[in-house]
């Protein structure tokens, strides 16, 4: 492995693990919140024993998001000394935004953790609901910071030179509120499955059913709600890198061809030696009609664009093609679930339909990581698209390897510490959180 390789291997296992820690962290914090507000509302205390369960939680994603977020932040400038020489004066508002919004984050979950009888109760819920916002508004920051990176915005490039500089423009450039808006839902739709699933699990296992049946009913909802406005906001997204990244769509459909009436592929194994994708399923037009809303208008293909500046068509085609499979898949569970809320309100009693909450609970998590690679390997071979290329940035340090080796243990150890304390938490249910108050 060249060190070049292992710089980019580093980085990918680095994002891998941090994006879910921050989708967790993300959105774990509002069905905390809606938890705590129905204990509040009604005075029942199972909803206050799922509220101190899943702060739990939050608690070991914020610390172990922390810790790879702090990773990362290093790493940019560690392995990637050329880009954040050029582009940290240029992007670097988002993230100094970001550590801001993190410290709010920190000391609100602080008062939650430490305010159970200490505070008044709306105060202790209003901080609970402010670890939500300020968790949130950390991920689209950093996900404006990538987007700048897919467009990059707020500076001219004269011979070599990043002069006029904008900060304010970087930060909200073309690709910012597509992608913030389509990884929030995303966040939104891994997390509520994630966390329905494994309540599921315990309602079919038949433990401590009435606290993970109340359990389960928001995240499940909340799920299944950003299931449906997925595709949505991935047909946003796309129509977006259609117009800005032609590279990346056409690798991420594997779209060799240049052509009227330019064709959907479903599935397929793209040949980017033979400029085909064999045993995929065609659509004729309909990649047209998703990006110019008319069947006859032609796509730009990969034919049009210089070998040397495209991106690797497999690895983006099949990781696209698992996103939308999993998004599908998801929407498809979501409308049971409403119908079941809905018209078949039997449906709610049958153990199918925990069964499809249990399969999907890795899915969303899944299809995040897919998604991420599309956005990072579709974009190769830039690290700013269009002006520095990804290995024209990396350190000229050696032994990268070696670091990439490390940190292999390092994340795969700190994978096993959470799965042990989610696993612990979960084991507790039945001695610490599905308990009754006393009557007085």
């Amino acid at each position: 492995m060249n060190d070049f390789l292992a710089a980019r291997s580093q980085m990918a296992l680095s994002l891998g693990f941090h994006i879910v820690f921050s989708c967790i962290g993300m959105v774990m914090p509002f069905f905390m919140a809606i938890a705590h507000f129905l204990y509040i509302r009604t005075g029942n205390d199972i909803y206050k024993n799922i509220t101190r369960a899943w702060s739990k939680g939050v608690a070991i994603f914020f610390a172990t998001g922390a810790v790879s977020g702090t990773v990362l932040s290093f790493e940019l400038g560690l392995l990637w000394p050329g880009f954040m020489k050029h582009a940290g004066p240029i992007f670097g508002m988002p993230f100094s935004l970001e550590g801001t919004a993190f410290f709010i984050e920190a000391i609100a979950l602080g008062f939650f953790l430490y305010g159970w009888g200490r505070f008044n109760q709306w105060f202790h819920w209003i901080t609970g609901v402010v670890v939500g916002i300020s968790g949130l508004v950390s991920g689209i920051l950093v996900v404006a910071a990538n987007a700048w990176m897919n467009s990059p915005a707020g500076f001219d490039f004269v011979n070599g030179q990043y002069l006029n500089i904008d900060p304010i423009k970087a930060m909200f450039n073309d690709a910012w509120f597509s992608q913030a808006l389509h990884m929030c839902i995303a966040a939104f739709a891994a997390t509520g499955f994630a966390v329905a699933g494994i309540h599921a699990l315990m309602i079919l296992r038949k433990r401590n059913i009435a606290f993970h049946t109340t359990a389960f009913r928001i995240p499940a909802l909340f799920a299944c709600i950003a299931a449906i406005l997925q595709p949505l906001s991935g047909d946003i997204s796309a129509k977006d890198v259609a117009r800005r990244q032609p590279a990346k769509l056409a690798a991420m459909e594997a779209h060799f061809k240049t052509e009227p009436a330019s064709p959907l592929v479903l599935g397929g194994m793209p040949d980017p030696v033979a400029k085909e994708v064999k045993y995929g399923v065609e659509i004729p037009g309909l990649l047209s009609f998703m990006v110019y809303s008319d069947f006859h208008t032609p796509v730009k293909g990969l034919d049009q664009i210089p070998e040397n500046d495209q991106p690797p068509v497999a690895i983006t085609h099949y990781a696209f093609q698992i996103m939308v499979g999993l998004g599908m898949i998801m929407l498809g569970i979501a409308l049971c679930y409403f119908v079941a809320i809905i018209r078949k309100k039997s449906w709610l009693r049958m153990p199918w339909l925990l069964r499809l909450f249990v399969i999907a609970t890795p899915m969303g998590f899944i299809a995040v990581e897919a998604g991420w690679t599309v956005t990072e390997v579709g974009r190769q071979p830039w690290i700013i698209n269009g002006v520095m290329r990804t290995a024209d940035a990396v350190t000229p340090m050696p032994g990268i390897a070696y670091s990439f080796y490390i940190f292999t243990a390092v994340y795969i150890s700190l994978s096993l510490i959470v799965t042990f304390l989610l696993y612990r938490q979960i084991r507790m249910v039945p001695e610490i959180y599905d308990i009754q108050t006393p009557s007085l």
